[in-house]
């Protein structure tokens, strides 16, 4: 959305609510990864999603890994440097998709071959599968490749019913992973509908498989409070979609965000889905729209808003993100693609709003546009991050030369988060144990 057009739905929003948008507050990120480029000449590199792997011994050592669509994925140090690039699967035949990474997370403990082993599980877009990276921390201490692929041969499509389907790509797309005492599982969204997926992982002899657990169907179109009925803006034959999704493990609760619409709350019983509930809107919710065909986009009709929308999401609702605390606090991050800013909620109770922050230009980095995913850690991380870590996806990374458009990812001190706000957030370092979240 334009920034005009962004001004105008701000201005229509005050004069049917009356209410008073609250600023957000910006914050500096301390390090960012090297641009990546999506053109031939980069690979066809287009970043979208952060996981980061807390490495038992060393905090110091630990991981930022990152999907790059066509690209693969890129294994980060800390410091930024690139550590590792794995390519994304080739097209299986001359008319089939390539494999195209979007969404990653990371399983700790997963029992595989007899050896508790620490997972990235990434959403492959162009082929419908689960790809699953076991991460060695001993080749992390020597300077290793930390990932090896460990995707059983026999891993099937997620949502497709044939490989022909695959090639229409209504595929795996957003991914978040979690783990119980026994069993570790991934919640997957499908391209272009508003279907949600849980998955439980197998180990089938040492390689990484899984299966169907349960099937979640977010409704396509609303009933809104005037009693006429709004479909949310997509593209023809498409649906709302789901990608940036989040798992509380010590709570099961899902938050999904459907990225037209707004952020839910899922919980997860016996892991399965409970019934959803729509905990914040985007401010574009209700409001009419029509399609250009020649741009290829929405066009979102402000000057009818109805006013039905939320104060806080700027469509897309993408990347979400929990940070723990003690006693069942802590916060739900939720990226505003649409303004650049990412929302900050309770994490217990009903997710009281608390405010929303900028990431924005500083000596050390260029600011984050148009963010994709995120993840956050309450964790030490050694002397780089002693008081955790924020990694958000930056959609429009400023490059050396200033000319060739990138992308990248961004590293902030979560104390730099919680001190921008005029009561500070909480930082509780230690409180939540990833590898043992129960």
């Amino acid at each position: 959305m334009s920034a005009s057009a962004l001004s105008t739905l701000t201005a229509a929003l005050l004069m049917v609510t009356g209410a008073s948008a609250r600023q957000p507050v910006s914050v500096s990120a301390r390090v960012e990864t090297p641009a990546v480029h999506d053109d031939e000449a980069g690979g066809n590199a287009d970043a979208d999603d952060p996981a980061v792997w807390v490495d038992p011994r060393h905090p110091g050592r630990s991981l930022v890994i990152g999907t790059l669509k066509e690209a693969g994925l890129d294994v980060y140090g800390l410091d930024g440097s690139r550590l590792q690039h794995i390519p994304a699967p080739a097209a299986p035949g001359e008319d089939a998709a390539p494999g195209r990474f979007n969404n990653v997370d990371v399983v700790y403990g997963f029992e595989l071959g007899g050896r508790k082993t620490d997972l990235a599980l990434v959403s492959d877009r162009g082929r419908d599968r689960i790809r699953a990276y076991a991460i060695d921390p001993a080749a992390v201490a020597a300077g290793r490749p930390p990932l090896k692929d460990v995707t059983a041969a026999d891993a099937a499509p997620v949502f497709s019913a044939s490989e022909t389907e695959v090639d229409d790509q209504r595929t795996a797309y957003g991914l978040a992973a979690f783990s119980d005492d026994e069993n570790a599982y991934a919640v997957v969204s499908r391209r272009s509908e508003t279907r949600v997926r849980l998955l439980r992982l197998e180990d089938r002899g040492g390689r990484v498989g899984y299966r169907a657990e349960d099937t979640l169907d977010l409704p396509a179109s609303f009933t809104l409070p005037n009693g006429t009925s709004w479909t949310p803006c997509a593209d023809p034959g498409d649906h709302a979609q789901v990608e940036g999704m989040v798992v509380d493990q010590e709570e099961h609760v899902l938050y999904a965000a459907q990225e037209d619409v707004g952020l839910w709350r899922v919980d997860l019983d016996d892991e399965e889905f409970g019934r959803p509930r729509l905990i914040d809107r985007v401010r574009e919710y209700g409001t009419p729209w029509t399609y250009d065909a020649e741009e290829e986009e929405c066009v979102v009709d402000t000057a009818h808003d109805p006013g039905f929308g939320g104060e806080h999401l700027s469509a897309d609702a993408e990347g979400a993100a929990i940070y723990h605390a003690a006693d069942g606090k802590g916060y739900l991050l939720a990226s505003s693609q649409g303004d650049n800013t990412f929302a900050v909620y309770e994490r217990q109770g009903r997710n009281a709003y608390l405010g929303s922050f900028a990431v924005t230009d500083s000596a050390a980095t260029d600011g984050v546009q148009h963010s994709d995913g995120a993840a956050v850690l309450n964790v030490p991380l050694g002397r780089s991050f002693p008081k955790g870590l924020l990694v958000t996806h930056d959609g429009e990374a400023t490059p050396a030369d200033g000319e060739r458009e990138g992308t990248d990812f961004k590293f902030t001190g979560w104390e730099s988060v919680a001190g921008a706000f005029p009561k500070p957030l909480t930082i509780d370092t230690g409180s939540f144990d990833p590898r043992d979240p129960d």
